[in-house]
């Protein structure tokens, strides 16, 4: 035990260095005095005679040690107190402490922010996070759906599809009325329509001519499906070559297709006698090329074509040749503007040359020898393993109402209904020998040609043509025109969507069953 100066008291405590001694000493003081002490024999023999006069003494003596015990007691937990401030000599209140802490911490780190700081930043940061996280997850979501759409498709358009026998006869049968399946599209859902061809948009107040559909005797023909048609003409070009009727039909399939590929992945140009419709998420071409004879003519020009005074070059097809090789499947047609005159003029000599006389020679004959160099251009410069080769027989006209025995009628005008007693004998006017001339020079061919017979199924189809509802001379027809159907009614011509649809449907048929 030693003594310690309080200096805010002025007072002198005994300091103990720890419990144990603390203790030790205060037995020590409880302890009676012991008999032999030399130093005290004279008090303790003052005490006795003390005592001989009473126990008073005695009991003050036990109150003092009892007071003193109390007062080592405290100077004892005086000490520990005074040990404690020693050791954390700025103690302060806890906030005080964690405030300070984080001061050093941040002075320790001086990249670190205050955590305020850090907690805003933070929170930002997350609330950033979180949003580029929910942007990318309806990405994610929108794709997948997108997806699932796709494969949705596709399983559908993967699924059996009907075909008919190879040897079924796809030409022979009759129109019955479906309005569930056809018209396959609408009008006003293709943009690539032109005016031509826009039967409602000009005015037509019926629509049956939309609803018809063909249906062979013997099978049936597959359901369209647009998406399946272009799986089969993935990285492929298809093309119509021929007149206004060729064109025709190139609309009606640009229309049967397009609705597979989204906007922005479509396009349609034309550069010269040549039209393209690109579909780019299949790679594919849909296109038509102006050649009215197959071989050159003074009707070449796509724009400037209406010339009377007709003449061609029977034996010259190389230049139009050039613009269909490496073609994947070409649809040939001509016929109709053979039909102004009963022969037809042919060049002697070239149109680069300068050449303008001609010898005139009967219709049948100037055609067979058009045919004969197109069949000797196909069998010399198309590959079969490539190429696949079609032509299509005569588009007809519907003049004479008479033909079908309406006697009011006038031209096709005011036709709303096909012809469907099939079993009367039906003359339109048809050149039937250029039909046979067609077929016999197809047949005969060492490529193999297949030839489309629309010819008698588009004989019934008085009801579809555009008649006054479409444009002459590149301007529609004023209401005055169209009240004069007998001079102004196009009898040529297809409404759209129409026949020229069903056309498009044996083309598919042929297409998906044999690649």
């Amino acid at each position: 035990m030693r003594l310690s100066l309080s200096p805010s008291r002025g007072i002198f405590f005994p300091i103990f260095p720890s419990l144990s001694s603390f203790l030790t000493t205060l037995r020590l003081l409880m302890q009676p005095p012991r008999r032999k002490i030399p130093l005290l024999s004279s008090e303790t023999l003052s005490m006795k005679h003390a005592a001989a006069g009473g126990g008073r003494k005695g009991s003050n003596l036990s109150v003092f040690v009892v007071v003193f015990s109390i007062f080592l007691f405290g100077c004892f937990m005086y000490n520990e107190d005074v040990k404690s401030i020693a050791e954390f000599p700025f103690s302060r209140p806890k906030a005080q402490e964690i405030q300070e802490e984080q001061s050093d911490q941040i002075k320790n780190n001086p990249l670190q922010e205050p955590i305020e700081k850090q907690e805003v930043s933070m929170n930002l940061r997350t609330h950033e996070s979180e949003n580029q996280e929910t942007v990318r997850l309806k990405s994610s979501v929108a794709k997948a759906n997108e997806a699932q759409v796709e494969l949705q498709l596709e399983e559908e358009d993967d699924e059996d599809v009907q075909l008919p026998p190879e040897d079924c006869d796809l030409f022979t049968g009759e129109w019955v009325f479906d309005n569930t399946t056809h018209p396959i599209y609408r009008e006003d859902e293709c943009e690539f329509l032109t005016a031509q061809v826009t039967c409602l948009r000009n005015g037509r107040k019926d629509s049956l001519y939309q609803n018809w559909k063909w249906q062979p005797r013997e099978c049936s023909l597959p359901k369209f499906k647009a998406r399946l048609l272009l799986k089969k003409l993935r990285g492929k070009r298809l093309m119509f070559v021929g007149d206004s009727l060729n064109r025709n039909q190139w609309e009606s399939m640009v229309c049967l297709v397009q609705s597979a590929v989204r906007s922005g992945r479509k396009s349609l140009k034309k550069t010269g006698s040549l039209s393209v419709f690109t579909l780019e998420d299949y790679n594919t071409t849909v296109e038509f090329y102006w050649a009215p004879f197959l071989v050159e003519s003074n009707s070449d020009d796509p724009n400037m074509h209406s010339i009377l005074n007709r003449i061609i070059m029977p034996g010259s097809i190389k230049k139009h040749g050039e613009n269909w090789k490496g073609v994947d499947y070409l649809i040939f047609n001509t016929y109709i503007w053979w039909m102004n005159t009963p022969s037809m003029k042919v060049l002697r000599g070239s149109f680069d040359q300068g050449s303008i006389e001609y010898d005139e020679i009967e219709r049948p004959v100037a055609y067979a020898r058009v045919l004969k160099t197109w069949s000797e251009w196909v069998d010399d410069n198309v590959d079969a393993n490539r190429t696949t080769v079609f032509f299509s027989s005569m588009s007809p006209l519907h003049i004479k109402s008479l033909d079908w025995e309406n006697p009011n009628g006038i031209k096709c005008a005011l036709e709303t209904t096909p012809i469907l007693n099939t079993s009367m004998l039906l003359d339109v006017g048809t050149d039937r020998r250029l039909f046979d001339i067609a077929a016999n020079v197809t047949r005969s061919m060492k490529f193999p040609v297949h030839f489309i017979n629309i010819t008698t199924l588009s004989e019934y189809r008085k009801d579809a043509h555009t008649s006054v509802y479409t444009i002459r001379q590149g301007k529609m027809l004023t209401d005055e025109q169209k009240a004069n159907p007998s001079t102004y009614a196009d009898c040529i011509h297809w409404c759209l969507p129409g026949l020229p649809d069903t056309w498009n449907e044996f083309l598919y048929t042929r297409i998906i069953s044999r690649s």
